[in-house]
């Protein structure tokens, strides 16, 4: 059998199989497996493939695809971000229990995730109950007959600013509630699917060593996941009452004539708040992920009290919040300029320590192309809490904006006071930030254009015969230029991160300093640097605006249209890719469903029939195909090749997630397997070698990669290649003939080290383990 797996482009079934027609044998509108209808019933007549494999394709596109509604799970990015963070720790050594650092760094990440909650509750609270609620119902602007909020001008009963805090906190819950609702819905769809369940081996024990991908529980995290969902889902509904109650309570304290059964309930409010706060704290800090096993146990107790208990509470706030106060009035800005600078100082803390554990880690265990030194994960839970607080301040600036009518919030004769300082100077940096990835940018395209340049001159020489054509040899050489692109990403984004860093600081500190948006702390400087600083605030808010439709737009064209996904969607992908360990509200992971299916399919064709299979991936679908092979039971993986082209195993997950797919792992995985092949360009700008060769003294199979493969295939017109050749970069693998002279190999070594046909009939039976009975573990396997 040869089982393609395609990439991220999501290739069709016909064009995977080269048939106009092919048939469904297992899966469902989802996902599925296909055959050509000749080979359907391929079992029955062995005696027709003799010498040839039966194809027949996976095809998971729809599991990242589909209508364009599903583009805006792009407004989550920043949630997505922060869950990669979890996975691209450094690594450790592979025997041994984890060290407490690893745990360390798992909490972290997850205390950041919360954090990310916790903002966008917060951006919710700061439009509908400070922008709406609180300054413009208490304008007349707003509140005039013909105003936007009329229902709320004065003599009305929703008049009194508690009861129109407690009506806009109904924005932040239901926000909440779809995020639950997101989660929870997406997880029963794509991420609820058991794997086989003997897939534990020499490279998957059921403790802490071999390769993390093989353990039993990898891929099935239903536990940690339904549990960061109650407590995300409290978090953000204690947000919401904290910012209801936290007006009335101070409208309570500073006023003489409040009964003190009101005073009262105002002190059970914030003890009840700070013990809600706690015991979320406490349901995401106690455990991280089990990966020893598929964790079927669910904490019940939390699922259901946490969020329950929170939703209670914000409706007693609410009641409280709405209690008759006949002389409170609404003024000025809601305390948000607080929150928010407490929630960015944490962050910072947060990332800065997770960069002193990270650090501490990889150089305990230096993985040799680790991105940023082992600084990855700290790097991508950065850019998660800036993307987070930009969309947040840039939100908030857009609808106060729209609100204020010509005046820019917070300035002179502005009818509103604006969102907190600190969101606007947030949106302000977003100029100066693009201004600096464009020269980051301009710097890496020079360094190409030498690189083309110095290689147009040697391309020739590499096809024997070829009559040189500068042309065509600038076309070839820009060609790898672009593809070694690639190689520069991890500097690029360390020079984001660190302008990051360096604005985000200075934000805060601009907005703590002088109390004041950035055009109005710059307005007695000297004119070009108040005319700089009113530009940026003033384009700020409307950049972000631009760019969150446009981020829509493009995310529905990639969800549609399958030639955007071969240019953006191996990002959104390799994000997707990893169950949501940190952040229960990022997008769904596709391959908690994928890897199962083609673990069950491979175990279970080998189990039933007793031949040899060849699994062949590309591009994202190597990545698929190699977490498949760790998982299966040792049996099952003798008789199976894996065949990868186009494949970012080592060139992208290696170096960003040297944990799971580092040099340690890829060569457990070589030796394990016995049968690996991969084919890679110079041309191509997501595959690459993978770098691992047969260990000394075992059974000799030659290295791993082949390639760099011509491309072009010819360099200009000859007797045959009459017409001019392509450069086909990450495309057309299959139409190399490396691809089925090494797809032939394999079968060809596969059977030579085939076992005895008794031992085929040794193999596990499929079936779902139902156990509940499971062994207490420590607090988190994988941190």
């Amino acid at each position: 059998l040869e089982l393609f797996v395609h990439g991220v482009a999501g290739a069709a079934p016909g064009e995977l199989l080269r048939d106009p027609h092919p048939v469904r044998v297992t899966g469902d509108s989802t996902a599925a497996v296909f055959r050509r209808a000749e080979d359907a019933d391929a079992e029955a007549h062995p005696e027709r493939y003799t010498g040839r494999p039966v194809p027949e394709a996976y095809c998971w596109s729809r599991l990242t695809s589909g209508n364009g509604a599903r583009a805006l799970w792009l407004l989550l990015l920043p949630f997505m971000v922060a869950n990669l963070a979890h996975w691209a720790r450094p690594a450790t050594a592979p025997d041994g229990p984890p060290p407490r650092a690893v745990r360390a760094y798992g909490l972290l990440v997850r205390l950041l995730a919360l954090s990310l909650t916790v903002l966008l509750v917060a951006a919710a609270c700061e439009v509908a109950l400070d922008l709406l609620a609180w300054q413009c119902a208490g304008a007349r602007a707003c509140t005039d007959p013909r105003g936007r909020l009329a229902f709320l001008r004065p003599g009305r009963w929703w008049a009194q600013p508690g009861r129109r805090l407690a009506l806009g906190a109904l924005v932040p819950a239901a926000l909440t509630g779809l995020l639950w609702f997101l989660s929870a819905r997406t997880w029963s769809a794509y991420e609820s699917q058991p794997p086989p369940s003997d897939t534990s081996g020499p490279s998957a024990p059921a403790g802490h060593g071999g390769a993390p991908l093989g353990r039993p529980g990898f891929w099935y995290g239903r536990r940690i996941v339904a549990r960061l969902r109650a407590a995300h889902t409290a978090a953000g509904l204690l947000t919401a009452a904290v910012a209801v109650a936290a007006p009335a309570v101070r409208e309570d304290r500073g006023s003489a004539a409040t009964p003190a059964g009101l005073l009262a309930a105002g002190w059970a409010v914030q003890v009840l708040l700070a013990a809600g706060a706690v015991t979320v704290l406490w349901v995401v800090c106690r455990r991280g992920r089990t990966e020893a096993r598929p964790d079927h146990r669910l904490d019940r107790a939390a699922l259901t009290l946490l969020p329950a208990g929170a939703l209670a509470l914000l409706a007693a706030v609410c009641l409280y919040a709405g209690w008759s106060r006949p002389g409170w009035t609404s003024s000025g800005r809601l305390p948000g300029d607080f929150a928010f600078g407490v929630l960015m100082l944490g962050q910072g803390g947060c990332v800065l320590a997770l960069a002193l554990v990270a650090r501490r880690l990889h150089r305990r265990t230096p993985t040799p192309g680790a991105a940023l030194g082992g600084l990855g994960g700290p790097a991508a839970a950065l850019l998660g809490c800036a993307l987070g607080g930009v969309m947040s301040g840039g939100i908030a600036q857009r609808v106060a904006d729209w609100l204020d009518g010509a005046a820019a919030p917070g300035t002179p004769g502005s009818p509103l006071p604006g969102p907190p300082v600190l969101l606007s100077w947030q949106a302000s940096v977003l100029p100066p930030l693009l201004l600096a990835l464009a020269l980051v940018a301009a710097a890496a395209g020079i360094r190409a254009a030498v690189a083309r340049r110095g290689a147009a001159a040697t391309v020739a020489a590499e096809y024997p015969g070829a009559v040189p054509d500068p042309d065509r040899s600038r076309r070839i050489a820009g060609a790898r230029a672009a593809a070694e692109l690639t190689d520069t990403a991890p500097w690029f984004v360390g020079a984001v991160c660190l302008v990051t860093l360096l604005l985000g600081a200075g934000a805060l500190a601009g907005a703590w300093a002088g109390g004041r948006v950035p055009a109005e702390a710059a307005r007695d400087t000297h004119p070009l640097l108040a005319a700089a600083a009113r530009a940026a605030q003033d384009s700020g808010s409307w950049l972000i605006g631009f760019a969150m439709a446009a981020f829509v737009t493009l995310g529905r064209r990639a969800y549609r249209d399958p030639a955007s996904r071969r240019t953006i969607g191996i990002l959104w992908d390799v994000g997707t890719f990893w169950p949501r360990a940190a952040h229960p509200f990022a997008p769904p992971c596709y391959a908690e469903r994928a890897v199962p299916d083609l673990t069950w399919r491979m175990t279970g064709w080998t189990a039933r029939t007793g031949g040899r299979l060849v699994i062949s991936g590309h591009s994202q679908g190597s990545v698929l195909a190699a977490a498949a092979v760790w998982q299966l039971p040792p049996a099952t993986r003798r008789r199976v090749g894996l065949l990868t082209y186009g494949s970012p195993l080592a060139r992208l997950y290696g170096r960003w997630f040297p944990a799971y797919f580092g040099p340690g792992p890829l060569a457990a995985l070589h030796r394990d397997l016995d049968c690996w092949r991969n084919l890679w360009r110079a041309t191509d700008p997501i595959g690459g070698p993978v770098g691992v060769d047969r260990p000394t003294g075992a059974e000799a199979d030659g290295p791993v990669d082949r390639g760099p493969l011509p491309d072009p295939v010819a360099y200009g017109r000859d007797p045959l290649h009459p017409l001019p050749a392509p450069i086909l970069r990450h495309a057309d693998y299959q139409a190399d003939p490396a691809f089925t002279a090494e797809r032939d190999a394999l079968l060809a070594r596969l059977a030579a080290a085939r076992p005895d046909a008794g031992e085929g009939a040794g193999l596990p039976v499929q079936r779902i383990s139902k156990a509940r009975a499971e062994p207490a573990d420590p607090p988190g396997t994988a941190g």
